[in-house]
């Protein structure tokens, strides 16, 4: 494996500064400090801060979609991909749970900032390949008729509250503890 790139660094700098002192407290010169790169680094790789929180919200994301998507590329019917969505969330926020609480606390911040529309694209982009898969199962009758709107909450709403509750420590029950049962309920949530 290769070596971190200096934006990665900064990135993880970052993330790690936003979670023991807090977004708002953190400062630009506290990323430079802990991740050593220069001011100049910083404002060439990112510019500001607000694209520094940018910038590390789409890496979250787009990590958790990177692995949904090697994972939906492999032929498999419908109750596999359907609990392949709430395994494939849990599998990322158990590896990544500070990342995880990035995420789930900065979302508003970053659609309303100058990346939120790279965010509304990356969204749209994987909801169309989604899309489609869901499409196909439903035409297949595999798939109970929902609006898709709804069935993103139906699959993954339960999965998304615990994982906050998880998160949050306010669980005595280890997610990965969860992670067959949750994944169950979204199947026979909607399957046909």
């Amino acid at each position: 494996m290769g070596r971190a790139s200096r934006k990665d660094d900064i990135l993880q700098a970052a993330l790690a500064c936003f979670s023991e002192f807090g977004v708002d407290a953190t400062t630009i010169e506290m990323i430079r400090d802990r991740s050593g790169a220069s001011i100049g680094s910083l404002y060439h790789h990112f510019g500001n801060r607000e694209r520094i929180i940018g910038a590390l919200y789409l890496e979250g994301v787009g990590q958790y979609a990177a692995m949904l998507e090697a994972g939906l590329a492999q032929d498999m019917g419908a109750e596999s991909c359907i609990k392949l969505f709430v395994t494939c969330y849990i599998d990322w926020v158990m590896a990544n749970p500070d990342w995880a609480r990035f995420v789930l606390h900065n979302r508003g911040r970053v659609e309303h900032s100058e990346m939120g529309d790279e965010l509304r694209e990356a969204n749209r982009q994987q909801g169309r390949r989604i899309a489609e898969l869901l499409r196909m199962h439903r035409e297949a009758g595999a798939l109970r008729d929902m609006p898709l709107e709804l069935f993103n909450s139906v699959v993954i709403g339960p999965t998304h509250d615990f994982v906050r509750n998880w998160l949050a420590g306010r669980t005595r029950i280890e997610l990965k503890d969860c992670r067959d049962l949750l994944a169950q309920i979204a199947w026979e949530s909607v399957r046909a």
